[in-house]
């Protein structure tokens, strides 16, 4: 098997980071997956630098295991290709403007008639209806709109986005989770379903205890850097050569992490006897802790604190994680077969399942790559296909 969804067949009508994240997600599971694409165009992702040999690294990061296709959706012929399409697959996912893939005539409704099993996935930044509806929204704008960015950087500093667009990929992991259980629900029923994930969804299920505390004290959270509201201490240190983050989440770790770092004389001080008092003398805490922190470097502390059960690691930059070796154990970075790239590596498959695990296999697809593939299992000579090429709806 290539993986649990093996049989399963996607229409990827998505484009930028959501929607063909949840895609690929598929697709690594076993899925057959097609992408559509606009003639000439492409997603818009596909000119988005930096680029590997002409192509570029944000297309190639969420687009493998699928076949990639051409059609214009405006056409009524890329429509009536794009609904013959629909008409053999489990799941359809799309990103557009409320109101266009009903233009398109490619609405859940307009594949419902024709397919009562298609699971139909709209992603949309707040939701197809309500007071925000139309209103236009990506990663940035939604950190913003979420709360997320008040939460996030230093205090009394500006508010700062999140290294990676984590709304967009978080709705996409949305996405996957809503497929897999409308897939089980289909088991029963018979019946696809209609399944909504936006982006506002997304960042609001990320404020949890903030949002909880929140109602519970009426308190807007402030940022606070790498520290937490209810655990201390807890954040990033400057040592020797790098930061080491530490967590010390109970009064049993304190303890330990007090006798590796030789402040016997701090364990039961009034001031940090108890995660509540540590929380009440933050400040005072992280002054007697920086400077002897500062003594050894990150990995000796990590070394030290480990051996005694506490969690901490240093701050690692990008070229430090990839090539770490528990990376490369669980295969979470993978070397893949492309035809212009040789040394193509990526992210692997973070799902790992022994009964039935996925497996990569294709590169993302060149623009139109599968055209004539594609239209050929549909029924299309080679005759029709160069016609549509001619006419531009491919």
């Amino acid at each position: 098997m290539n993986g649990p969804l093996e049989g399963i067949k996607v229409l990827d009508l998505s484009r930028h980071l959501a929607g063909p994240f949840a895609a690929m997600t598929l697709g690594d599971l076993g899925a057959e997956v097609i992408k559509v694409e606009a003639p000439g165009i492409g997603d818009d992702t596909r000119r988005f630098p930096p680029s590997w040999n002409g192509i570029s690294t944000y297309y190639l990061s969420t687009n493998r295991n699928k076949r990639g296709i051409t059609l214009d959706l405006k056409a009524p012929r890329g429509q009536e290709i794009a609904r013959m399409l629909a008409a053999d697959a489990d799941i359809v996912i799309e990103n557009f403007r409320r109101g266009t893939t009903e233009r398109f005539n490619l609405g859940y409704d307009d594949l419902n008639e024709i397919n009562p099993r298609v699971i139909y996935v709209a992603v949309s930044a707040f939701g197809s209806d309500g007071p925000d509806r139309d209103k236009a929204g990506v990663d940035l704008l939604m950190q913003a709109a979420t709360g997320l960015m008040s939460i996030t950087g230093e205090h009394g500093r500006p508010p700062v986005r999140a290294g990676t667009s984590l709304i967009d990929l978080t709705a996409g992991a949305n996405a996957v989770q809503g497929i897999l259980a409308a897939l089980y629900a289909r088991e029963r029923s018979g019946l696809g379903q209609r399944i909504e994930v936006s982006l506002l969804g997304a960042g609001v299920s990320w404020l949890t205890y903030h949002a909880t505390a929140y109602f519970a004290t009426g308190e807007v959270p402030e940022r606070m850097g790498s520290s937490h509201g209810a655990v201390a201490p807890y954040g990033a240190y400057p040592t020797q050569d790098g930061y080491l983050v530490v967590a010390v989440a109970t009064d049993a770790l304190w303890r330990r992490f007090c006798g590796v770092l030789g402040l016997d004389d701090a364990v039961d001080d009034p001031r940090f006897a108890s995660n509540p008092d540590r929380l009440d003398n933050r400040a005072a805490l992280d002054a007697l802790l920086e400077p002897v922190l500062a003594e050894k470097s990150a990995d000796e502390w990590s070394e030290l604190l480990s051996s005694a059960g506490v969690a901490c690691g240093p701050v690692n930059t990008l070229d430090k994680t990839l090539t770490m070796p528990q990376v490369e154990f669980d295969e979470l970075i993978v070397d893949l077969p492309h035809p212009k790239i040789p040394e193509f590596r990526m992210p692997g498959i973070a799902i790992k399942m022994k009964g039935t695990p996925g497996s990569i296999r294709r590169p993302p697809p060149e623009l139109g790559e599968h055209n004539d593939e594609v239209l050929n299992e549909l029924g299309f000579s080679a005759e029709q296909v160069a016609a549509l090429r001619q006419d531009g709806v491919i």
